[in-house]
């Protein structure tokens, strides 16, 4: 069962409803079926700092992915979980002005970020793939009906 976690005071949402989504979307994608996450729903202060920190961006952004990436010693390590895939972060207000901006409903919006934050810690990468990741997130969208 996938984690999920409410980081953020300003926009109310319901955790099981997206614990819920992102169990149907790792079942849906192959590469992460049988696997777990977190997903953490956070301010966009905390994205700006996480963006920061870990891109060297000073800017707030949708959605943030950090693979489990197990070390050298992962054999030795009953701690080590070869099943995790790893932490997605989301920032609720860049998802509503998002939505807004595209006319979207707030809850499609979340789930399309979910997707792309799943996609991302399956190894895609958007801005290296020629549009692999994009045609991937399309066709996943459609057995999710998003």
């Amino acid at each position: 069962m996938n984690e999920v976690v409410n980081r953020q005071r300003k926009i109310k949402i319901n955790i099981k409803v997206w614990s819920e989504f992102a169990d149907l979307a790792v079942n849906e994608i192959i590469e992460a079926k049988g696997k777990t996450l977190t997903v953490a729903f956070v301010s966009d202060k905390k994205m700006l700092e996480l963006n920061n920190f870990y891109r060297g961006k000073n800017a707030t952004t949708d959605v943030l992915s950090f693979p489990c990436e197990l070390g050298e010693f992962e054999v030795l390590s009953e701690l080590s979980d070869k099943d995790y895939l790893g932490d997605i972060a989301i920032s609720l207000e860049q998802a509503q002005k998002q939505a807004s901006e595209n006319k979207l409903d707030f809850e499609t919006e979340i789930k399309q970020l979910i997707l792309h934050g799943i996609l991302h810690l399956c190894g895609y990468d958007h801005e290296l793939d020629d549009g692999e990741m994009n045609r991937r997130e399309l066709e996943l969208r459609d057995k999710l009906n998003i």
